[in-house]
C-alpha cells in the first residue's frame, strides 16, 4: 500500500488503506482540527523527534470494552486500601510530561516529544484531551491520558512511579467511563499487559463500525472530575 502525504487540507485517506505495520500517511500539522479529524477516522500521530509526522491506523486493533475490565485480587486489594489518590484533568501537561520523561529515563524511545506535548496540550484546553492522575500525596506518581469522543476513549499513554500507580489510574478511568456508559476504549497497540486486564485484538474493520457508532453519541467535553 502507498503511504500518502497530506497537504494543507483537513482530510486523510481511508484508514483501510493503512500498509500492513498501520502506516496511512505522512505529513500535515497537529493542530486541533487536524487531530479531531483524525481520531475520527480511528488515525492517531506516532513518530519520533527526527522523522516527519506519521499517521497510524493499525489493524488489528486492542480495544478494552469496560464491561469487560478485570485486576488481579492483588490490586483490588492495593485499591480498597486506598494507597493512592485519584484525580481527572488537574494536571494534564504534568501527565503528558511524565509519560515521555518515564520512559526515557529507562532508555526506551518516546514519541512524546515537544511538539505532541504542545499539540495535546492545546487539545486539552479545547476540553477533548483528558488526563487522569495518580496521587500519594501531593507526588503525581502516574497517570494516563488519551482523547475523547462521543462514546469512545482513545487511550494515548500511561506512566508508573510507584507499583500498580498506572493500574490504578486505569481503574479510575474505567469507572467512570462506565458511570457515563462509554462503549470502548481503544488501547491502540497490543501489549500483553492490557490484555491480561481484559483488553482484546478485534479486525480494522470491526473497529471502523464500532467507531462510527460510538461517535454518533454526545462528546462530554471539557474538563472531568473524578466525582
Amino acid at each position: 500500500m502507498p503511504v500518502f502525504r497530506l497537504t494543507d487540507e483537513l482530510l486523510f485517506p481511508p484508514p483501510e488503506l493503512a500498509d500492513p505495520d498501520g502506516l496511512l500517511a505522512v505529513g500535515g500539522d497537529l493542530g486541533v482540527e487536524r487531530l479531531l479529524a483524525a481520531y475520527r477516522l480511528g488515525i492517531f500521530p506516532w513518530y519520533s523527534e527526527q522523522e516527519p509526522i506519521l499517521w497510524w491506523a493499525p489493524s488489528p486493533r486492542l480495544i478494552l470494552e469496560p464491561k469487560d475490565f478485570r485486576l488481579s485480587r492483588r490490586m483490588q486489594r492495593t485499591l480498597r486500601q486506598k494507597k493512592f489518590r485519584l484525580s481527572m484533568d488537574t494536571a494534564f501537561q504534568q501527565v503528558i510530561e511524565s509519560c515521555g520523561t518515564s520512559r526515557t529515563e529507562t532508555g526506551e524511545g518516546t514519541w512524546i516529544n515537544h511538539d505532541m506535548r504542545e499539540a495535546y496540550c492545546r487539545l486539552h484546553d479545547a476540553g477533548f484531551a483528558h488526563s487522569v492522575e495518580c496521587w500519594q500525596g501531593n507526588e503525581l506518581v502516574g497517570g494516563l491520558y488519551g482523547v475523547s469522543l462521543g462514546s469512545i476513549f482513545f487511550g494515548e499513554s500511561m506512566f508508573s512511579r510507584e507499583r500498580d500507580s498506572s493500574k490504578a489510574a486505569l481503574a479510575g478511568l474505567v469507572e467512570r467511563l462506565q458511570d457515563w456508559q462509554f462503549d470502548l476504549i481503544d488501547c491502540q497497540i497490543t501489549t500483553a499487559h492490557l490484555q491480561r486486564m481484559g483488553a482484546r485484538e478485534i479486525p480494522g474493520a470491526e473497529f471502523y463500525n464500532w467507531l462510527e457508532k460510538c461517535l454518533q453519541n454526545i462528546t462530554r467535553q471539557g474538563k472531568w472530575t473524578q466525582t
